[in-house]
């Protein structure tokens, strides 16, 4: 019973974190969009004299990272490339908006980081509900099949 409990927790680990990024990146691409992000931002980091190419560039990144990691979460397709990905976004985030007020409200970020870190720490065994295993099983078959 315990593997079952293993693989759910798994599941549901990965896929919550996966609709929390898919939200905020969809959010930012297709509401807020990035001029929206830019006029949020731009005057703090121009008053700190940032280059306004890095924070383009930034809302660019985080953004459609958020939008394409999130998704391959949900789906467990790349999950580790995913992971390694989110896990330089919530750096960027943290650097920007230790920029903007040196002491900010870590509630949003700071969840998102250790359930991060949880799904980074969860062995690959217990994720099998995921396109990630079903592709590793395929390739097992064909290697099989091939070697006869």
């Amino acid at each position: 019973m315990t593997e079952h409990n293993e693989i759910f927790a798994a599941f549901v680990l990965r896929v919550f974190l996966g609709i929390l990024f898919f939200a905020q990146g969809y959010d930012k691409v297709f509401r807020i969009k990035i001029n929206g992000i830019l006029q949020t931002f731009e005057h703090p980091f121009i008053v700190r004299h940032i280059p306004r190419w890095m924070l383009v560039w930034s809302a660019y990144f985080t953004s459609y990272t958020e939008l394409i990691c999130g998704f391959m979460l949900i789906l467990g397709f790349v999950k580790y490339y995913a992971l390694y990905l989110l896990g330089i976004d919530l750096l960027m985030v943290a650097v920007a908006f230790s920029i903007i007020e040196p002491i900010w409200d870590l509630r949003h970020v700071f969840p998102r980081m250790l359930l991060l870190l949880l799904a980074l720490m969860v062995p690959s065994e217990w994720d099998v509900i995921s396109v990630d295993w079903c592709w590793s099983l395929f390739r097992l078959i064909r290697s099989i099949g091939l070697s006869k």
